[in-house]
């Protein structure tokens, strides 16, 4: 069965900025009535929690926690344009 799903994204997603270094924080509903975190940098790597969160407001919280507690840096990856 194909069925389409729409994405439906939060309006609480936002870029992120510490230390001279931004992230986006993108969150958006999961089909069931969850929400998925996923943060993605500079150079394309996406950083996706495992489990939904219950409201988009949870899951910005979480983001911001981790950017506070581990550094913007623990959510980027290495920039492998050019690798491939």
């Amino acid at each position: 069965m194909d069925q389409e799903y729409e994405v439906k994204m939060s309006a609480l997603c936002r870029p992120v900025t510490r230390d001279g270094k931004t992230v986006q924080v993108d969150i958006y509903e999961d089909g069931t009535g969850g929400w998925i975190l996923e943060v993605v940098d500079e150079y394309n790597n996406s950083t996706v929690w495992d489990e939904p969160f219950k409201t988009d407001q949870d899951a910005l919280e979480e983001a911001l926690a981790a950017i506070e507690e581990e550094g913007i840096d623990s959510l980027i990856g290495p920039d492998t344009e050019g690798l491939y």
